[in-house]
């Protein structure tokens, strides 16, 4: 310890502290005037108040970033806001624009089929794991739904309730294998029946079944009921022909026929309660 106390390094920080001590002594009795001492002192003590200088600004200038940082961050929130308003105002408008289309295209088949009574349903469920998109609707026997009843969006068949509960139904799409109803080429009046297919369904399309060698049924051939079950009315488009394929099982051919509007993105339909017996003939 008395070595520490004799050596060199320990009396050079002896004579720096020394230094300060009388610089800041000198600095206080001479105030703001020059003397040589003063000048020699503040030669030494310039550069600290630089970096206390700087020291300061930064410390300024940290704090004005951090309010513009709050007043951006305010604006931002302040824009997401409004996109989000409008993305609310978008996605209304897109459903009452479906909605319009829907009952625009279910006014026109009502016009040409008087007899025919609707019960409006909204899609509330869906089975994700179904690859025939398979969907629960709102409405059920509480509202005249059955089994087996048509169900529409506009004009377009897109699908059967496969089980009618109380307050809501289970439907099966055209794209489902257990689906089947006979159908007609509306230019040609070749009859045949339409079924669901697994592989087609992957595709998006359905099958019209058995069609002959001399089939004149081409791309574009419009598909609708047969009406020959009395639990489906004659006259309701299914979808339109994409394609004509030889039949892998036997020597018939069939035509692929897409629905006429995409299943996936229904949220509302119409299901047919009740018509004319006469229109299943």
């Amino acid at each position: 310890m008395k070595d520490l106390f004799k050596s060199s390094r320990f009396k050079l920080i002896i004579s720096i502290i020394a230094l300060l001590l009388v610089g800041m002594f000198i600095c206080a009795a001479n105030g703001h005037g020059e003397t040589a001492q003063s000048g020699i002192v503040g030669t030494i003590f310039t550069p600290a108040h630089w970096v206390a200088s700087k020291i300061s600004d930064g410390i300024d200038h940290i704090s004005e970033s951090a309010k513009g940082n709050a007043e951006y961050d305010a604006k931002i929130d302040s824009l997401q806001k409004q996109v989000g308003e409008l993305q609310d105002q978008l996605a209304d408008y897109n459903n009452l624009k479906a909605q319009n289309d829907l009952y625009k295209d279910a006014l026109g088949l009502k016009e040409e089929h008087k007899d025919f009574k609707f019960a409006e349903a909204s899609v509330i469920g869906r089975d994700s794991a179904n690859p025939y998109c398979s969907f629960t609707v709102s409405k059920g026997t509480l509202n005249g739904v059955k089994d087996g009843a048509a169900v529409l969006y506009g004009k377009y068949l897109i699908g059967v309730i496969k089980k009618a509960y109380p307050t809501y139904s289970v439907v099966n799409t055209i794209l489902d294998p257990d689906f089947s109803v006979s159908a007609y080429d509306i230019s040609t009046n070749e009859l045949s029946f339409v079924s669901g297919d697994a592989n087609l369904a992957k595709q998006g399309v359905c099958k019209f079944e058995n069609l002959s060698s001399s089939s004149k049924i081409s791309y574009g051939s419009i598909i609708a009921t047969a009406g020959i079950s009395k639990k489906m009315p004659k006259g309701i488009i299914i979808g339109t022909v994409k394609d004509i394929n030889n039949d892998d099982t036997d020597i018939s051919s069939y035509a692929a026929v897409e629905p006429g509007t995409d299943i996936k993105k229904v949220t509302s339909v119409l299901i047919l309660t009740s018509y004319s017996e006469s229109e299943g003939k």
